[in-house]
């Protein structure tokens, strides 16, 4: 397993990490991407992971409610040393009016919950899993910067952002010398390439790495989904295609075409061609690939350890390629001043 530095600081994060989304489920939403209780079956994901070198777990406070925190604590229990986790806060988790946001009071108790049932006393890498307009930055990046100092937290990221979010929330942490967000937590696949054109750019300039969520398109690029094709009868999409990102269906088709000649070419599936890609891109530091089951998480691990060609990178950049909107399209006609990132 290939291993990179993430972002600006010394941590060196696997390039494919575990997204443990799937873990817990009693939540229709969470139920169609998985629901892998902590039996053996829990288990056995995550002795596989930590086999092949994947020892970044990504989970959130919100997901399946809290059992996924837990169900991932049981399964790492006694070798806990041997991985590294993430996990969010910000959602809504709860009915009371603190309950929600980025304030130190919810934070606080967000990150204690976390502990709690993950069975651990620090976490790794703390996300705020989307920015909170109504909490002052410097109330937010202080109560982070304080988790680091009483060791409960190891790094600091984001997710979610948009380009202004995350630099006034740098700007406000290098004013007052507290602690920086390292990663941002990144929608970002073959067919959802808008973060390359602020977010991307952001990254490099500031040394935040990406830690991409989601980078099958939200369950497009599996490779079951063709042109002439009804949508198969089990796909997470039938129950959240409208809760995630619209892509035009002959836009999808294009690019899926085109995965599929290059795995034809490489002998691959579809889904590795287009994690290998977004492996190639810069800023990425690690792709958080989820399975429901054994045989789908050693398909995703089958993307690494190989390398798309500059050819054949070119060949999925021009199928995946959309007009960008303003003020992107007019930067790009300046590039000899505005070189863009890829």
């Amino acid at each position: 397993m290939e291993y990179r530095l993430l972002g600006g600081s010394g941590l060196k994060v696997p390039v494919l990490s575990f997204g443990a989304a799937t873990l817990g489920g009693g939540v229709e939403f969470f139920d169609a991407w998985g629901a892998t209780d902590d039996s053996a079956q829990a288990q056995r994901m995550v002795d596989i992971c930590l086999e092949a070198g994947v020892s970044l777990f990504d989970t959130a406070d919100v997901y399946s409610n809290g059992q996924s925190e837990q169900v991932l604590g049981r399964a790492l229990k006694g070798r806990r040393e041997q991985a590294l986790i993430s996990t969010k806060a910000t959602f809504r988790l709860g009915d009371g009016p603190n309950d929600v946001g980025s304030s130190r009071f919810h934070l606080r108790r967000s990150l204690e919950g976390s502990l709690r049932r993950l069975g651990t006393d620090y976490i790794d890498i703390y996300h705020l899993h989307g920015f909170d307009a109504m909490t002052p930055i410097e109330e937010v990046q202080d109560t982070l910067h304080t988790f680091v100092r009483e060791g409960k937290v190891r790094y600091i990221a984001c997710s979610n952002f948009s380009g202004w979010h995350l630099m006034k929330s740098l700007s406000v942490a290098e004013r007052y010398g507290w602690t920086r967000f390292v990663a941002h937590q990144v929608y970002y696949s073959l067919v959802g390439r808008e973060y390359e054109w602020e977010l991307m750019p952001l990254g490099l300039d500031q040394k935040v790495g990406a830690l991409v969520w989601s980078p099958l398109g939200w369950g497009r690029l599996t490779g079951k989904i063709r042109r002439g094709q009804p949508l198969p009868q089990v796909s997470r999409l039938h129950k959240t295609a409208e809760m995630g990102p619209q892509v035009p269906l002959e836009y999808l088709y294009t690019v899926v075409d085109a995965l599929d000649a290059l795995a034809a070419e490489t002998g691959k599936t579809v889904p590795q061609v287009a994690l290998n890609w977004l492996l190639r891109r810069p800023t990425v530091a690690s792709v958080i690939v989820g399975a429901r089951d054994e045989h789908q998480l050693r398909q995703n691990l089958g993307a690494v350890g190989w390398s798309l060609t500059a050819e054949q990178v070119a060949r999925l950049d021009k199928a995946s390629e959309l007009p960008p909107i303003y003020p992107y399209w007019h930067q790009r006609q300046f590039t000899e001043r505005n070189v863009p990132p890829v």
